[in-house]
């Protein structure tokens, strides 16, 4: 015999019915979000093909998905670059930055001597780091960076220009909307 309703209630389209021996914590349960969704197993590849994957992703950090395939073809496994994508992103390699730091993790708990290509992408690594840095800045307004655009024409006003001033220490920016590109608009407005 079921069990009488005492409740029922609708919460943001879910229908939920409580009954009388319902604790809150099921109540609250079956009103979270339960995805039902369940990943199809038989469309997987084996475990022995995506351990292979992801050693050659530590191995050749800086390969891509097709060159890794083309890499595993000539070794004997067969697997698209779509398959060593979805193996990548099971895990979590799917970028060069995360190869990188699975293959520097590695190298610190195992000890394991570098190949010339695996230095080869540290090294181009830190040289992306260092072009690419972040600016270090002791406290706020220590160094601001400033950019001036055309935005577009009103009728009755003209042209229309989008001044931006980022502070680089507190990343808070300040824009305004100016009318002409005089430089006097944005010594005022660095001194704010």
């Amino acid at each position: 015999m079921c069990p009488k309703p005492v409740k029922s209630w609708v919460s943001q389209g879910i229908h939920f019915t409580a009954t009388k021996n319902s604790s809150m914590r099921e109540v609250i349960e079956n009103l979270a979000e339960k995805t039902r969704r369940k990943p199809n197993i038989k469309n997987r590849i084996d475990q022995n093909v995506e351990d292979a994957i992801n050693g050659l992703a530590i191995e050749f950090p800086a390969f891509g998905q097709v060159r890794a395939s083309n890499e595993l073809r000539k070794r004997g496994i067969f697997v698209s670059a779509a398959g060593v994508r979805c193996a990548w992103i099971r895990s979590d390699l799917e970028t060069m930055r995360k190869r990188l730091k699975a293959l520097d993790r590695k190298v610190q708990e195992e000890g394991i001597i570098l190949t010339e290509a695996q230095a080869a992408a540290l090294e181009r690594k830190k040289d992306d780091d260092v072009a690419c840095g972040e600016i270090e800045t002791v406290h706020p307004g220590y160094l601001g960076s400033q950019d001036t655009f055309y935005v577009g024409c009103l009728k009755g006003v003209g042209r229309i220009y989008q001044q931006t001033f980022v502070d680089t220490y507190s990343k808070v920016a300040i824009l305004q909307a100016l009318h002409d590109q005089n430089p006097h608009h944005s010594c005022r407005s660095s001194q704010r």
